[in-house]
């Protein structure tokens, strides 16, 4: 995994799926609250009017000048959980975003924080 010193820089970028699709735009990072490392990526997705966030894991993505690369399918992430564009993830929805990724989950613990 990749450090969160520049997450600021990746804000806007592209996430492309592994064949090159692009998914969407990246809005925010969120981290995982234990190691503080990128853990999920919010990124813009829909049409004009209708856009949201959509939750996109980031284990084993890379950053390269011009996208961020994720190891998902642009068609896995259209199912995913997601929030209006000027929402928050509750964590009354965390566990739904790791299940639709079949990634394990802890429950009673905040698992994710925006950067």
């Amino acid at each position: 995994m990749f450090p969160a010193e520049n997450i600021r820089d990746w804000r806007t970028k592209n996430v492309i799926d592994p064949d090159g699709s692009k998914i969407g735009t990246l809005e925010s990072v969120y981290v995982d609250t234990t190691t503080d490392l990128p853990f999920f990526a919010a990124v813009t997705t829909g049409i004009i009017g209708r856009h949201k966030l959509t939750f996109v894991p980031l284990t084993n993505a890379t950053v390269t000048p011009d996208a961020i690369r994720v190891t998902v399918s642009k068609d896995l992430t259209k199912d995913a959980p997601s929030i209006d564009t000027d929402g928050e993830l509750s964590v009354e929805d965390e566990p739904a975003v790791f299940a639709h990724y079949s990634l394990p989950y802890t429950s009673g613990v905040r698992r994710l924080a925006r950067r």
